[in-house]
């Protein structure tokens, strides 16, 4: 194939930025990043972006919040007794947790406050909410 499109096989070198210019991933460094377009492996808005693009060809795209990893949900954020969460579990800002919804489904959840009494727990992706800058080069079509 010559041009990405679905049911295609592509590679992808790649750096993420936010809007404040910080780096959030990169492939640098790194093999490159592979998925079959169409099947829903990489974020839409970035697949969407490559739609049509070649070996070699690069290009910078700026994805919106909807379509990378959609809005951030306040009712995603919940507040539990600190003495619901058992000693041995580490409770930094930041560390990721599972837990278990009351039908038995593992959700990922970072701890985002701590105090004496509560454990405010965050089961937003972190970079919901916010657009996505992406540097990308096409490595290799299949």
């Amino acid at each position: 194939m010559t041009q990405a499109s679905a049911g295609a096989t592509v590679s992808i070198h790649y750096t993420g930025t936010l809007d404040d210019g910080s780096q959030f991933d990169s492939s640098a460094g790194r093999d490159p990043l592979t998925f079959q377009m169409g099947e829903g492996q990489i974020i839409q808005g970035l697949e969407a972006a490559l739609d049509g693009m070649r070996v070699g060809e690069k290009k910078t795209v700026t994805i919106p919040a909807e379509q990378a990893y959609g809005p951030r949900h306040d009712e995603a954020v919940q507040e539990v007794p600190r003495a619901m969460i058992p000693d041995h579990i580490p409770l930094d800002l930041g560390t990721a947790l599972q837990m278990q919804t009351p039908n038995g489904q593992m959700l990922p959840v970072t701890v985002s406050a701590v105090t004496d009494e509560t454990v405010t727990l965050d089961a937003n992706h972190p970079l919901a909410g916010k657009a996505l800058t992406f540097a990308v080069e096409v490595i290799e079509i299949v």
